[in-house]
This record gives C-alpha cells, structure tokens and sequence, in this order.
C-alpha cells in the first residue's frame, strides 16, 4: 500500500507539471523575441517544482520525472522496483495531464499559442539531432545534480530544497525553452507528444534518451564527489 501511495503522487505530481507547465506554453506561447511568454512558461515550470516538492515531497521524493529517478536510482536512493513503478505512474500522468489539457484546449475550443501542447521539438537547434541531444543532456545533468545534491542527508539544506529545485528548473528552461522547448523530463515529453504526433512524436526519442543520459551521468559525476569529499574529511 505504501508503494501504491508513491506511485499516486508521482501520477499526481507528473499530471500537474504537465497541466500547468505545458498549459502555460499553451496560453501564452514561448517566443523569445516576444519574452513575457518565454519567462512566464519557465516560471510556471520552476513553481510547479517547488508546490509539489511540498506537496508530495514527504510521500514519493517528488520525482515527477523519470530522469531525476534514473539518477536516484544509480546513486542508490530507490530499488529497481520502485524505479519502475515510478517510471509507469509518471508517464500515465504526464498523459492524464496532457488529456486534460485536451479538455480545455481542444473541447474548449481555446488557442495553443504553441500549436503541440507545449510539445518538445527541435525547430530550435534547426532540426538537428546531434544539438538537441547535447542541450538536453547538459541541461538535464545540471537539474539532476543540483537535486542530488541539495537533497542529501550530508547537506542540511532541509526544508529550502524544494526552492532551489524549482529555481533551477526554471533557470535551465531559461535557456532552453528556445533550443527545445526544454524537456529534462522523459514523461513530460511523451504526453505532449502523444497528443500533438506529427514531429513532436517523431523526435520524441530525443526527449527520452538524452534525459535519461545526462540523469545517469549526474549520479556518477554526484557519487564521485561526494566519496572524494568523505576521503578528504577522513
């Protein structure tokens, strides 16, 4: 029951990034040259982070994102099981999250200032797999090691690690809502993508691999650190 608990807020976590993350790209569009859109989608990004690191921190670690559990996984802070199960309750709420987005959009018959639900795509490193991959690796390490470490036991960061969390999403997407529309989230992709299909679909394959690739990277290069800074303490 315990473990049905965490898979619950990891769903509910993921459904309301997606909601209020994507919605906002949604509503108000992500131009840079325009700007206002462009911050106000990070932002939205950045606070949702930081409600549900409140909200279901205590129950699940709020994850809501399958790159972040890949590093929690290699760094020893979860079982394979629990990985799983995480990784399947995410990417059904990113979808349940995505479909009620259709509700309000579609149904509602209100303009997607983003014409994909906020889709991931590589429009802006001119379609080139290769700069969309390293973007999404190198953004995604710094958002998983920022997490590693502000969230270890050796930190003493407490109860402020969900603010740096989320003011560190909102600083990657900064930089990367105009490269590729920023994903560092494997399930945050997929639901958007499933909706929109089309290219978003077709390079979604990117929003999978180099996630998860710079979340393994960013526990390898967290638990090197971290034993040398035990090694020099001895």
């Amino acid at each position: 029951m315990n473990s049905f608990k965490k898979y619950l807020a990891e769903f509910i976590g993921t459904a309301v990034l997606v909601i209020l993350g994507c919605g906002t790209a949604m509503l108000v569009g992500c131009n840079a040259a325009a700007g206002c859109g462009y911050i106000l989608t990070a932002l939205a990004f950045g606070l949702v982070i930081v409600g549900m690191a409140y909200c279901i921190g205590n129950i699940s670690g709020c994850h809501i994102n399958p790159a972040v559990s890949i590093g929690v996984l290699v760094s020893g802070g979860m079982s394979v099981k629990d990985f799983f199960g995480y990784i399947v309750a995410q990417c059904l709420g990113a979808i349940a999250g995505t479909g009620v987005l259709y509700a309000i959009f579609d149904l509602g018959s209100v303009t997607d200032m983003t014409g994909g639900y906020g889709s991931n795509g590589l429009a802006g490193v001119n379609g080139s797999f290769v700069a969309g991959l390293v973007v999404e690796v190198v953004l995604t390490f710094i958002f998983v090691l920022t997490i590693l470490g502000v969230t270890s036991k050796k930190a003493g960061h407490g109860s402020f690690a969900g603010v740096v969390i989320g003011f560190t999403l909102t600083l990657v997407h900064i930089l990367g809502i105009g490269l590729t529309g920023t994903s560092v989230n494997p399930a945050r992709s997929l639901g958007p993508a499933l909706f929109a299909g089309g290219a978003a679909l077709a390079d979604l394959w990117v929003f999978i691999v180099a996630p998860f690739v710079g979340g393994v990277l960013a526990a390898l290069v967290y638990k090197f650190l971290e034993s040398k800074k035990e090694e020099a303490a001895e």
